[in-house]
């Protein structure tokens, strides 16, 4: 029993190691992405959650990236500038005023997450359907056990 517990604790290590290693590597390859586009990372990050989230406040989206709202509110001007985003008053409150991601914004999103998709694609080329089918769905539940801790 004891020796079960030990190899679980190795194994758990080698998972938490080769899940680091992992985000490090996409990150990367994130980053290589990006360098066609003039956006920065924070902002690509910023526009992703306005992609997949719908439109929020500088505030919502400060918390969501842990940044200070000042450093935001930055962000924000500078993908103004650059017709990713717009300010918009809320329409039930007009004190609020809530980031809307524009055309030109999706568009980029849309690009760079299916650069990114073809990347893992080409990593998994030699997995069989079966392996990646096994891997998405125990992803997926470790997701699940994540978000609910």
């Amino acid at each position: 029993m004891a020796a079960d517990f030990e190899e679980s604790l190795d194994c758990v290590a080698d998972i938490e190691k080769e899940l680091r290693y992992i985000n490090g590597i996409i990150k990367q390859k994130g980053r290589e992405i990006l360098s066609d586009y003039k956006i920065t990372p924070p902002q690509f990050i910023a526009l992703q959650w306005l992609f997949e989230e719908g439109d929020m406040t500088i505030g919502e989206l400060s918390t969501k990236m842990f940044l200070a709202f000042s450093t935001m509110t930055d962000l924000i001007d500078r993908m103004e500038r650059n017709e990713l985003v717009e300010r918009v008053k809320d329409t039930n409150d007009r004190r609020i005023v809530r980031i809307h991601l524009l055309q030109n914004g999706a568009s980029m999103i849309e690009e760079v997450i299916k650069k990114r998709q073809l990347y893992v694609q080409q990593v998994l080329r030699n997995f069989s359907g079966a392996e990646i089918r096994t891997l998405k769905s125990n992803l997926e539940k470790m997701h699940q056990e994540m978000k609910a801790k």
